[in-house]
């Protein structure tokens, strides 16, 4: 069987910052019925614990943390009632103020948006295989919670 290769892009994990604008055009574009749109984006922020933060940087398991994002939103579309949904992670190092994950869902209506996006940004910090490190005044820190 092929892959659909939009398909495909609704589910990346990637080096390079990405587009808010592309990525939500990119959901949009499946289907004439979406009536509500959820995002949630992660960006880097300055403070983590208390401790300041100058960069940060994310390192993952090739082909597995894929696999992972892949499975929530395969598993985001069979459970909830909505339309489409885009999961995506950056790795390697990130600046702070840049975009880190974005998640997009949509669906006829925003209260299932809403539920199906919560629910795929919990579960990518619980299953994916993605890990941060954080550089601050006291050096390199390796993040083990998932808030």
């Amino acid at each position: 069987m092929a892959v659909d290769l939009e398909e495909s892009m609704l589910v990346r994990v990637q080096l390079e910052n990405f587009s808010i604008d592309e990525e939500l055009d990119r959901v949009r574009s499946r289907s004439r019925r979406i009536g509500g749109i959820a995002m949630f984006l992660g960006t880097a922020r300055d403070r983590s614990k208390g401790r300041d933060v100058s960069s940060m940087s994310f390192d993952h398991y090739e082909g597995m943390a894929q696999k992972k994002l892949k499975e929530i939103r395969e598993q985001a579309l069979r459970d909830f009632d909505i339309i489409e949904a885009l999961v995506l992670h950056r790795h390697g190092p990130i600046e702070i103020g840049e975009n880190i994950v974005l998640i997009i869902v949509g669906a006829e209506h925003r209260a299932d948006a809403f539920k199906a996006c919560q629910w795929c940004i919990d579960e990518l910090k619980k299953i994916t295989p993605i890990w941060k490190m954080e550089t601050t005044p006291e050096g390199e820190v390796w993040v083990e919670e998932h808030p």
